[in-house]
């Protein structure tokens, strides 16, 4: 067919116009005959070593077909040479896809004739597209193959690795926090996690979702908006990118003025000791962040669970839906700074819905907010989540994970000076030894690296295992409460910051020591750590005088999460200056170095400090009363004149109120004994 038959086949083709079976002919005409030869002759004469293949393909298209369909099996042919990549790299307007292939066989059963001179252009233009994308293949410095611009996936691609993402792999434990600290967004559902427990059907239930009258809501990781819940619009909370620094992404909230006005009341609120006056300014701003913490703690000291939940969970939607674009829960290289009151609500959101999940019966997806939390200031960690993710990772059965962390982070963050590290990485170990799937020489060398670590962290610290089996109900041995090194004095002469560390870790842990064949574990390390201290082992005076030197004082993070544990057995350990100050539930010990992006407006208090109680109790009578008010100069007789007749009021006053405390007598009452009844008389 020669090229001025296929440009009019082409045009009708865009046109849409039904095609003239007398612009198709089977056999070449000799006038296309005569534009083949001159066509063959010009590729000749600009590539010798091209105009071969040219020619065999051209005479392999001139052919006569008494068979139509055999253009069709021509045609696919010559599709299964062009190679899958080729395939992906092409532009939209040759890309098929399999759909597109079944609707083209559709077509050629309806119209062979119209398919045969389509599959002709179609098999010609390949050729040559072909070879022209050989051509325009520019291989880059390093040897890869340059992306065309019109395949955005693989631009997106080429973004992510040139924004720094793979440079996180170069800084110093930047590989190891990657990995631990990773985040998965089904894991973000608790009911993901409710489902592998009870079946779909058991925690869905018949709720099928409504076709009609449907609403569409932006889509979260975290919450979902409930129709229960007002009608949501932004309070006025905003995030932004402060910078971006060797792969991890620093952020900030940020609140507008009105916002910020907003947050004034809900002080004043605060400070009037009304949880009613925080209802009614949630009334009209229901998405206020610090309001819907400060009344889920309310709601929960009130035992109302579920509304203290649902609080959190709303406070947590309007966080979420005002992320930045860039901001990413997963990915473990965002940051916020607790030092920005802020970024503090969110914190304390994530950290309340996820003890909200934890006593919901959801280990593994509390878990993942721990998690989450570490992620965003993994080296500062204001709430001090390492205290606490070994016990959810114990709950939730993830003990690979929890080795893993201990194993990466135990140089350069020393947990195994935590007591709660101490422990469970050896209860850990002795839970890998028990699985039943295990290889017994694998197992065995769990349960030596088990006894190993549970013996260390006996003899470094000896003031746990009195108050762990007291709250286990477990009776000590005679040997053991017996014995100077787990008696009375261990618990005694530890450090405060110690005794800080070690009640909570009892506290939130006793009920992972319970298990019988745990506890038979804990006899015989204990028994074998009394023969180790009575045979003078050096390891024992060597923690004696680590735990001299260190845990004199615990930094402010640690006694923010003994507060917000509210472990009855920790708080108790707090020391004085900090249960001594006032501890409000929206923001809990704030930094002493916090950075303040706008202050509070002063109150203008009415009236002198230094009032006596009787003025004091006339103002409540008398809002205007000012004892010590001076007048104003303008009317300095009048004002004389009213203070004179304000002071003969307060006389008279006074002198009613004597009279009638002198007036009053009480009556005495009446004696029902006769006195002059003998008291013999009933003997």
């Amino acid at each position: 067919m020669s090229s001025r038959a296929l440009r009019r086949l082409r045009g009708k083709q865009r046109g849409q116009e039904a095609l003239d079976l007398g612009d198709l002919t089977l056999g070449d005409s000799p006038e296309d005959e005569q534009a083949a030869a001159e066509e063959e002759q010009l590729d000749t004469a600009a590539s010798n070593s091209k105009g071969s293949s040219r020619k065999a393909k051209k005479n392999k298209a001139q052919k006569n077909f008494s068979n139509i369909f055999e253009l069709i099996g021509d045609a696919d042919n010559e599709a299964e040479k062009i190679s899958p990549d080729e395939e992906t790299e092409k532009p939209d307007g040759n890309k098929t896809s399999g759909v597109e292939k079944n609707d083209n066989r559709d077509t050629e059963k309806l119209d062979q004739k119209q398919e045969e001179a389509s599959t002709k252009s179609l098999s010609g233009d390949r050729v040559r597209k072909k070879k022209k994308k050989k051509k325009a293949k520019v291989t880059s410095e390093d040897g890869k193959e340059a992306v065309p611009d019109d395949n955005i996936d693989l631009l997106l691609e080429n973004l992510e690795r040139s924004n720094g993402l793979s440079l996180q792999n170069e800084d110093c434990g930047g590989s190891d926090r990657r990995s631990v600290l990773h985040v998965e967004h089904r894991n973000l559902n608790p009911e993901t996690e409710l489902k592998r427990y009870f079946g779909a059907r058991a925690v869905q239930g018949d709720q099928r979702p409504r076709q009609r009258n449907r609403q569409f809501h932006r889509s979260t990781w975290m919450t979902s908006l409930k129709d229960s819940w007002p009608r949501f619009s932004r309070p006025g909370i905003s995030m932004t990118l402060l910078q971006s620094k060797d792969g991890i992404q620093y952020f900030t909230f940020e609140h507008s003025r009105d916002y910020q006005q907003v947050q004034f009341k809900f002080l004043d609120a605060v400070e009037s000791m009304d949880p009613n006056n925080i209802v009614a300014l949630l009334q009209l701003n229901p998405y206020h962040i610090d309001s819907l913490l400060q009344l889920s703690d309310v709601c929960r000291i009130q035992e109302d669970q579920e509304m203290a939940r649902d609080l959190i969970e709303r406070a947590l939607y309007s966080f979420e839906c005002a992320f930045h674009p860039l901001f990413s829960l997963t990915s473990g290289t965002s940051r916020l700074d607790y030092l920005r009151p802020e970024n503090r609500a969110f914190y304390l959101a994530l950290y309340k819905h996820m003890m909200f999940l934890e006593k919901r019966g959801c280990p593994r997806t509390a878990l993942e907010y721990c998690k989450l939390i570490l992620s965003l200031d993994p080296d500062s960690d204001p709430l001090c989540m390492l205290l606490l993710i070994d016990f959810l990772t114990l709950r939730s059965r993830e003990y690979q994970s929890l080795l893993q962390l201990y194993q990466d982070w135990e140089e350069h963050r020393n947990l195994s000076q935590l007591p709660n590290f101490a422990f469970s990485t050896a209860l850990c170990h002795f839970h890998l030894s028990q699985q039943e799937d295990m290889d017994p020489e694998e197992s065995n060398k769990q349960r030596h690296e088990a006894d190993q670590m549970l013996q260390n962290a006996l003899i470094m610290f000896p003031g746990v295992l009195m108050p762990l089996l007291d709250l286990c109900s477990v009776q000590p041995d005679a040997t053991v409460t017996a014995h100077a090194f787990f008696g009375p004095k261990s618990q005694i002469g530890q450090p405060p910051a110690l005794a800080e560390l070690t009640t909570l870790y009892v506290g939130r842990t006793c009920s992972l020591w319970r298990e019988a064949a745990v506890m038979l574990w804990l006899e015989e390390s204990v028994k074998e750590v009394l023969r180790r201290v009575d045979a003078k082992d050096p390891l024992v005076e060597d923690c004696q005088n680590k735990r001299k030197q260190r845990y004199q004082s615990a930094p402010r993070n640690i006694h923010r999460h003994v507060l917000l544990s509210e472990i009855k057995e920790a708080t108790s350990s707090l020391p004085l200056e900090v249960t001594s100050q006032p501890v409000m539930g929206f923001d809990p010990l704030p930094p002493l170095d916090s950075v303040i992006s706008y202050t509070r407006p002063e109150r203008q208090h009415v009236g002198a400090s230094n009032e006596s109680t009787l003025s004091l109790f006339f103002r409540s009578l008398l809002p205007n009363f000012n004892l010590q008010g001076g007048p104003r100069q303008e009317d300095d007789m009048e004002v004389a004149r009213a203070g004179q007749e304000l002071n003969q009021e307060v006389n008279r006053l006074m002198v009613a109120m004597r009279d009638m405390l002198a007036n009053i007598r009480f009556q005495e009452p009446p004696r029902e004994d006769n006195p002059y009844r003998d008291e013999e008389e009933w003997d």
